[in-house]
């Protein structure tokens, strides 16, 4: 039997804001130049990737793209999260600065997905994210960006079918490291913070079981987990070593009561299968499919906008700024999926705008920001050097 439940609520958000800053930008020399056609000098930042500045003074725009070749291997396209481990609320470069080394140097970053912005579960992002090979953020209604196992970009709405199963064989499915609404289950890891921050229902607490597969949390696999404690208080601390399976009161009594040392099966499957995947993040809506223009629903205010495109040779991340009248006014989404398809990207998905809407390249934020200062995101997608391999 599986208990449906709600997936718990991911809030997206870009309210207005009207702040009117000028900036000329420079860059390596570059000044920002007219570009109608979008031939604006590239300059190289390294061999395979390109820094290009565009603005179209007519409208006003202000925009900053960074082309990576996708036949290098040796770049790697990553997520970041605010606290490095923990969700919460951080500027890009602050992420930047977090990343492990052995990543590789990071070279173009923008932010990323749409967040919950109040606790608890603040930086919660809204849709997917998979850092470093970890699921920390389940699927959520909109389209999300991953770089499957072979290495190419792909775009779509993912499927949720993770899954818990008891012994008896009923199963439940669940949501990863967010808010716990009625008639929901949650699986929390250490990636929300110090406890589950939840209210009542029962919690049960899952250990490893023996020598099998476990943490971290990892998409398109199946765990078997080991019952340690039950809890009906909320707010179950966390560590890095175990997770909480978080049930709603209600869904808690439909469910017969586990006892400590009995096994549940966690699923950790979606439709397209994310098996392998190191890296994804939400965002929405998607802007372009097979090189065509998406349906896109009205009304399209104008706005600072965060995205990225791709086509078989190469991915793109674009900024471009808004609400600075002298400057950049921002773009409507059909104005960003045009760009797109005149940069020659087959695909493209809208990531988190508005005061959040930031471009990061060689450790300066080379965007004019619509608030005049680098804001507190939750996620960003960073682009790294790898790092050479030691001499044998």
């Amino acid at each position: 039997m599986l208990i449906q439940t709600d997936p718990a609520p991911r809030a997206a958000r870009e309210p207005a804001r009207t702040l009117t800053v000028g900036i000329a930008l420079m860059l390596l020399g570059c000044f920002l130049l007219p570009a109608a056609e979008t031939n604006a000098p590239r300059t190289p930042i390294r061999a395979g990737l390109t820094y290009q500045p565009d603005t179209d003074p007519d409208k006003p725009w202000s925009i900053h793209i960074a082309r990576l070749d996708l036949s290098r291997s040796d770049y790697v396209i990553a997520t970041t999260v605010a606290q490095g481990t923990n969700f919460g609320m951080n500027t890009l470069s602050a992420q930047i600065k977090a990343l492990p080394s052995e990543l590789g140097r990071p070279i173009a970053a923008v932010n990323g997905d749409f967040y919950r912005e109040k606790n608890p579960y603040q930086g919660d992002p809204s849709g997917l994210q998979i850092l470093q090979g970890e699921l920390i953020s389940s699927p959520g209604p909109n389209s999300a960006f991953w770089i499957d196992a072979q290495g190419r970009p792909q775009m779509t709405n993912v499927l949720s079918h993770l899954q818990a199963t008891w012994p008896g064989g009923e199963s439940i499915l669940f949501a990863v490291n967010s808010e716990r609404p009625g008639g929901s289950a949650v699986l929390y890891t250490s990636f929300v913070g110090a406890s589950t921050q939840t209210e009542g229902g029962r919690e049960i607490i899952l250990e490893r079981a023996g020598s099998g597969d476990w943490l971290p949390l990892r998409p398109g696999r199946t765990y078997t987990a080991k019952v340690r404690e039950l809890r009906d208080a909320g707010n179950t601390p966390l560590a890095p070593n175990i997770m909480v399976l978080s049930l709603s009161p209600d869904v808690a009594a439909r469910l017969p009561k586990v006892e400590p040392g009995e096994f549940l099966k966690i699923s950790t499957a979606t439709i397209p299968d994310l098996a392998g995947v190191q890296t994804a993040i939400g965002g929405g809506p998607a802007l372009v499919r097979g090189g065509q223009v998406t349906k896109l629903t009205a009304p399209f205010p104008r706005h600072p906008r965060t995205a990225l495109g791709w086509n078989k040779d190469f991915l793109y991340l674009l900024e471009v700024d808004g609400r600075q009248s002298n400057l950049s006014i921002g773009m409507t989404f059909p104005e960003l999926a045009a760009y797109f398809v005149k940069l020659g990207c087959t695909e493209a998905i809208n990531l988190d705008g508005g005061g959040s809407a930031t471009f990061w390249l060689h450790g300066q934020i080379v965007n004019s920001p619509c608030y005049g200062h680098e804001r507190p995101v939750a996620n960003g997608l960073v682009i790294l050097r790898k790092k050479k391999p030691p001499a044998p």
